[in-house]
């Protein structure tokens, strides 16, 4: 009993050195930094011409943000509902016997009054039953920038949103990877049309750290708990 008791607390002393998810998430992270596209060089042509490919545009198309840079805006519609449920059982039983030890004469070997023999039995049983039903929803706007164009036009996007709302903070990032022809003629897309999508929306503060259980009944509740 010692020995689960030492083992209960060192667990726990370790499970208290994380409280949230969140603790490590910080403002101003560089990996979420905004991308500033380059200074372009004017091109030295023989012709003279002013003309530069990197702004090139159809007369007839819509300027949509397709360089290093530029700004598009995910317009969030994430909708999700999962049930699932399960039902386990287990049963067992186990019986062994041994008829008395015959000795000499066919007689049963004794032991005081009593026969020589052996008799055994076991039996165990296991019940499960398990439900969930989650279901999740998020709509709102980020703005993120082109971080990179891949060889084949493909956007690859990234950015955050903080909000500081009373006692706590509130943010979003996304990132994932967008084909030109989806960006509308405002520069938005659907976020359900980011390929390989990255949403993440939490928080910091008080508001948020009320609604995760503490490590010690966290411990409790885990599969570390032997009883």
């Amino acid at each position: 009993m010692r020995a689960l008791y030492l083992a209960i607390v060192t667990v726990a002393a370790l499970s208290g050195c994380s409280t949230t998810q969140n603790k490590n998430v910080v403002r101003d992270n560089p990996y979420y930094a905004p991308i500033y596209p380059e200074d372009n060089q004017a091109q030295m042509v023989a012709t003279g011409s002013l003309f530069n490919t990197q702004f090139s545009n159809d007369l007839y198309a819509d300027k949509k943000a397709l360089r290093v840079g530029d700004i598009i805006t995910i317009v969030l519609r994430e909708t999700t509902q999962a049930t699932k449920a399960a039902n386990s059982q287990l049963d067992k039983s186990s019986d062994a016997s041994l008829d008395p030890i015959i000795g000499l004469g066919g007689n049963a070997i004794n032991i005081g009054k009593e026969a020589i023999q052996f008799g055994a039995s076991s039996s165990s049983s296991f019940s499960g039953d398990s439900q969930a039903n989650q279901s999740n929803s998020l709509f709102g706007n980020i703005s993120v920038n082109v971080t990179r164009v891949l060889p084949n036009g493909n956007l690859v996007i990234r950015g955050e949103k903080w909000l500081t709302l009373n006692t706590g903070e509130e943010f979003i990032r996304l990132e994932g990877l967008v084909r030109p022809q989806d960006v509308t003629a405002d520069n938005t897309v659907e976020s359900n049309r980011v390929a390989n999508a990255r949403i993440q929306y939490s928080g910091k503060g008080d508001q948020q750290e009320v609604q995760s259980a503490g490590w010690l009944t966290s411990f409790f509740m885990s599969a570390l708990m032997p009883f």
